[in-house]
């Protein structure tokens, strides 16, 4: 089974689209704590994330960088070849269901 649930925070604001077909299709990272490797020394994962449809949109107007969000899934791997030729393979979480948990902690002036 292809089930992927991670929590995280969104490292930038999310990006969205639509395609030739008029489907949208957003796009962010998600930063995903690890278990420390030293004391005192945080370290995190960044996953790529795409989300299809009226979740992609719902995430582009109400969730952005900082936002803390749970993440329900599949992986998925796919591949593409850029203009001089070379050939890049990409692993992405594919989102279904976005859980908007918490929105950034305000800075302090």
């Amino acid at each position: 089974m292809n089930a992927v649930n991670v929590s995280g925070r969104l490292t930038k604001d999310v990006e969205l689209r639509t395609t030739v077909s008029g489907k949208s299709v957003a796009n962010f990272t998600l930063a995903v704590k690890r278990e420390f490797a030293k004391e005192g020394e945080p370290q995190a994962d960044f996953f790529p994330v795409v989300v299809w449809g009226k979740p992609a949109e719902n995430c582009a107007a109400y969730v952005g960088k900082g936002w803390y969000v749970n993440i329900k899934g599949r992986l998925q791997t796919r591949n593409y070849e850029d203009d001089n030729g070379t050939r890049h393979y990409v692993t992405e979480i594919v989102a279904n269901i976005v859980e908007f948990v918490t929105a950034p902690k305000e800075k302090v002036a």
